[in-house]
């Protein structure tokens, strides 16, 4: 196999502002912003496509030494990036290096990092603490739905709310007519966008559905006992999705909207079409798909399919994938991806992680130019990366 350092593709072309010579940017320096575990810590990274590079960011505000946050949000507002709520976990490392977490509480934190200035701030909490929740920026304003809020027993939330940067502070949006977590929140045509996940209905005769959620969480033992009465999630409800349209204040239902039993791993929005390239059980699945809204349903983007990369053809067979995620600028996906090697050779027991990004070009002619691109981004100095290097959220870009 060849050495993945004398492979390292160049730089994505970009101008001397920083924006996408092919149409990814628009204009001003990006940032695609991620935040990791390494350890026994979180830290927020930002890759620089203009510079194929990767840095180090920062610790995240609030999370104490030892514990690791999880299931929480990251979504970009202006200049602004925001980490909200999540699930927050004492970690320990036992004799053999292996990283055991117990959960300690559910989050309603919110803090933003200034993307201009540098600068960590605190902002108003959510209504409800939750994770796994829908989250996405709409109008202006970040939306809020679903979720778990207590640590007892897997079930979601329905209860929704908005966040107003100009006032500072979370307003209750109406409950969605589904509880749900592992839900994927997107905006799409100026509405905000709850799909899949494991979901149940509110409208459920069952008493312990009709029970309120701020007492089944302040009740940790009376919750687990309703939990064993609750119907089980049907594959209509989880593969349907809620629609938020915020010019009228009301949510609608759409049947259907995602065809799988499993959780989708991340839809985005680009040009006006919806993508995902996978589930939360299988991240990647080799090829990009779109949405079609007036047949409801999701099938393979021409040209979407991955070629054969040379970066990933010198990666060793024993190279497995640690995180995966994508972030849109402008026309282009790009996804960031992370791959655990043995850091010396086969068999030492050490391990390192190797970043890759890929891009793909949702607007590119393959006749003149290929849609994929792969770049092996260099670290910056405090950007060693070791096999303990973990995603906990998915990504977003700040255009500056």
């Amino acid at each position: 196999m060849g050495s993945l350092d004398g492979d390292a593709a160049t730089s994505p072309s970009f101008s001397s502002t920083g924006s996408s010579g092919d149409g990814g940017g628009g204009g001003g320096r990006v940032g695609i912003y991620a935040c990791f575990a390494h350890g026994g810590s979180n830290s927020l990274e930002c890759y620089e496509p203009g510079a194929n590079t990767w840095r180090r960011v920062g610790a995240l505000p609030g999370v104490p030494d030892g514990h690791v946050l999880k299931g929480f949000a990251v979504v970009a507002l202006g200049d602004f990036v925001y980490v909200i709520g999540g699930r927050l976990c004492r970690r320990e490392c036992d004799g053999g290096g292996e990283y055991r977490d117990t959960d300690v509480g559910v989050r309603g934190d919110v803090v933003r990092y200034d993307a201009r200035r540098g600068e960590w701030g605190r902002c108003a909490p959510l209504l409800v603490p939750r994770f796994d929740f829908a989250c996405a920026p709409c109008g202006g304003r970040i939306c809020v739905a679903g979720g778990q809020r207590s640590l007892s027993g897997a079930r979601g939330t329905a209860a929704a709310e908005v966040f107003d940067a100009d006032k500072g502070g979370w307003s209750r949006l109406p409950d969605m007519s589904t509880r749900r977590y592992k839900c994927v929140g997107v905006t799409w045509h100026g509405r905000f966008h709850v799909v899949g996940g494991f979901a149940e209905s509110t409208s459920s005769s069952s008493p312990a559905a009709a029970a309120d959620d701020e007492a089944a969480a302040a009740a940790p033992g009376r919750a687990t006992a309703l939990l064993l009465l609750l119907p089980q999630s049907s594959a209509l409800e989880r593969s349907s999705a809620e629609v938020f349209d915020c010019a009228r204040g009301v949510w609608e239902i759409i049947p259907g909207m995602w065809q799988l039993d499993v959780p989708p791993n991340q839809i985005v929005a680009v040009a006006g079409r919806l993508l995902s390239s996978g589930d939360c059980l299988n991240s990647w699945k080799g090829h990009v798909e779109v949405y079609d809204g007036e047949l409801n349903i999701w099938s393979i983007m021409d040209h979407s399919a991955m070629p054969d990369m040379p970066l990933l053809a010198a990666l060793p067979p024993s190279a497995q994938r640690r995180y995966h995620t994508m972030a849109v600028v402008g026309n282009q996906l790009y996804f960031l991806d992370g791959y655990q090697v043995a850091a010396g050779g086969e068999g030492d027991g050490g391990f390192r992680t190797v970043s890759l990004v890929h891009s793909f070009d949702t607007s590119a002619n393959p006749g003149l130019m290929p849609p994929w691109r792969s770049f092996q981004p260099t670290m910056d100095q405090d950007g060693v990366e070791d096999g303990s290097k973990e995603l906990f959220s998915q990504c977003c870009s700040v255009q500056l």
